[in-house]
């Protein structure tokens, strides 16, 4: 008889969409300034630092304004933990956390707002439903789409041992504000590698064993608007691609809610791990070789990186190391989430530790 297990889902509470919504946050966020000790902390990918949306956040004099570099690396617990001890030293409880940037600065956002009202490490909520405090209100204002971190249940996070996220009915956003206008900046290499990551997100979804009619609703849609913005006559990094890319964003991850990532995401967390590559970039390393297991997926890829002339690495691995290479293949087999819903119930019998080597060896 089959397992069957139905997902009760704590999501968004509140969506704000369209161009120069951006401009409502101070309105949105104005209620909640009377809870705790009464200031908020702004979290801001340090790109906009010196430039117009800096001057546009809406904060007040008791507020904590904190640009982040987010680099060539995922967020890690350590820095987690270090900016909330800080901000509860010098300043107590916040009211709430508004988090302005890309998939990274969406998780760093939900974890601190969740790790605000536990005790001890990140490290220990690395994992599903382990968080045992509700978390401080907390709003997502993504600058790039494709991530899905807008509405995703889990703060990716690197630790000491292993790359997994915070997983809980705490971590989705109280409000996001979906401004596609925003998104205007983004270089065109982090705009291919990000989108793509909503692309795989679906992909990866319709593949495996935990599809189904919720999951197929969002999805579909968003890999109609992936084509749209990527293969279509008019694709490319225009205001009406945007609006498009954003809500693909927003489906892929909302279909994933109810489904799964399967041997991409799996891969790509070993390379995010051991070699400290961004999520986007490192998906698409991965899915590049993925043929065997998504093979109209991976065709229709390779022509939207022939199509914007994308420079996508190859030949990697023979830089790699032996242990290097142990090391990504065992934080990948790690994730069995992942590889069930891509092979099924019995994947220990399709996959090892040297199978997976061999792909990495492709890349």
């Amino acid at each position: 008889m089959k397992e069957i297990v139905y997902k009760n889902i704590k999501n968004i509470d509140k969506i704000v969409f369209g161009t120069g919504s951006f401009d409502q946050l101070e309105d949105i966020i104005k209620p909640k300034r009377l809870l705790n000790n009464k200031f908020f902390v702004f979290l801001v990918d340090d790109f906009f630092k010196g430039k117009y949306l800096e001057k546009r956040i809406p904060s007040q004099g008791e507020d904590i304004v904190e640009f982040i570099y987010c680099g060539k690396e995922e967020p890690k617990t350590g820095q987690i933990d270090i900016l909330r001890d800080k901000i509860l030293a010098s300043k107590g409880l916040p009211s709430g956390v508004v988090g302005i940037g890309g998939g990274s600065i969406m998780d760093i956002a939900k974890a601190l707002s969740v790790m605000f009202t536990q005790e001890g490490s990140s490290v220990l909520y690395q994992g599903l439903n382990l968080a045992k405090n509700p978390g401080i209100y907390h709003v997502g204002v993504p600058t790039i789409s494709g991530t899905g971190a807008e509405c995703s249940t889990t703060a990716v996070l690197t630790g000491p041992t292993k790359k997994l996220g915070i997983k809980c009915e705490y971590t989705p956003f109280d409000q996001i504000v979906l401004d596609p206008e925003l998104t205007l900046t983004v270089p065109k290499n982090q705009w291919f590698y990000t989108g793509m990551d909503s692309y795989i997100h679906c992909i990866e979804s319709e593949s495996g064993r935990l599809y189904n009619t919720f999951s197929k609703a969002y999805g579909d849609q968003s890999l109609v608007l992936c084509r749209e913005v990527f293969l279509g006559d008019n694709s490319g990094q225009t205001m009406e691609n945007g609006e498009k890319l954003m809500v693909a964003s927003l489906f892929g991850g909302l279909s994933l809610s109810y489904s799964e990532v399967g041997i991409c995401h799996a891969l790509s967390y070993g390379l995010s791990y051991v070699l400290g590559s961004r999520h986007g970039i490192a998906n698409c390393i991965a899915f590049n070789v993925l043929e065997d297991y998504y093979p109209q997926g991976v065709k229709e890829f390779r022509e939207m990186i022939n199509k914007h002339h994308i420079d996508l690495p190859i030949n990697l691995s023979k830089d790699w190391t032996n242990e290097q290479l142990t090391k990504m293949a065992e934080i990948s087999y790690a994730l069995s989430h992942m590889w069930d819903h891509a092979l099924g119930v019995n994947w220990k019998e399709k996959v090892s530790i040297e199978m997976i080597i061999k792909l990495f060896k492709r890349m």
